[in-house]
């Protein structure tokens, strides 16, 4: 099974930051046993939310360079609230450094004003064909299909010369 969890990214700032959303809907599957009366979205999946926003801000950066970017180590994991069907979990991940294949970066969960969860995070970037040369389509492939579904998760908006915001 493969969980998208990020449902929208509303600011990109390449190199710099991201904020991204995820609606927490009562049609989730991994709610029906998470609480049984009390449905609560897992923290494991709000880690997962923050990596997921980062690695969206990894590729972006690098202009889809690598096929693969991976959580490499989560430290300082703080849990604070829960996240409940209805709510949105708005996400924010902040690049702190760079080391070769290593981005390390900030990253929190709030809903409304509360803060849910924050933790600091390092993923790892690279391509398939590093390890193996034959991997080269694979990487290609993978890179498109990731260039697909940014196109539907980042929509900016553009301002027109007459100054109003349109969506495009």
């Amino acid at each position: 099974m493969r969980f998208t969890l990020v449902d929208k990214i509303t600011e990109l700032e390449a190199g710099q930051r991201i904020t991204a959303i995820k609606n927490l809907s009562l049609a989730e599957e991994y709610l029906a046993d998470h609480f049984p009366g009390f449905p609560v979205m897992p923290g494991v999946f709000m880690l997962e939310a923050m990596t997921q926003a980062g690695a969206w801000l990894v590729r972006a950066s690098g202009d889809f360079a690598q096929s693969v970017v991976v959580l490499k180590e989560a430290r300082n994991v703080k849990y604070a609230s829960f996240v409940e069907p209805g709510q949105q979990l708005v996400v924010t991940a902040e690049i702190t450094g760079e080391d070769g294949r290593l981005v390390k970066l900030k990253a929190q969960g709030a809903v409304g004003s509360t803060q849910t969860v924050s933790a600091r995070l390092v993923l790892e970037r690279y391509n398939l064909a590093d390890a193996d040369p034959t991997k080269a389509v694979t990487d290609q492939v993978l890179r498109y299909k990731l260039r697909e579904l940014f196109a539907l998760l980042y929509r900016p908006t553009s301002v027109p010369v007459g100054g109003a915001a349109a969506s495009p």
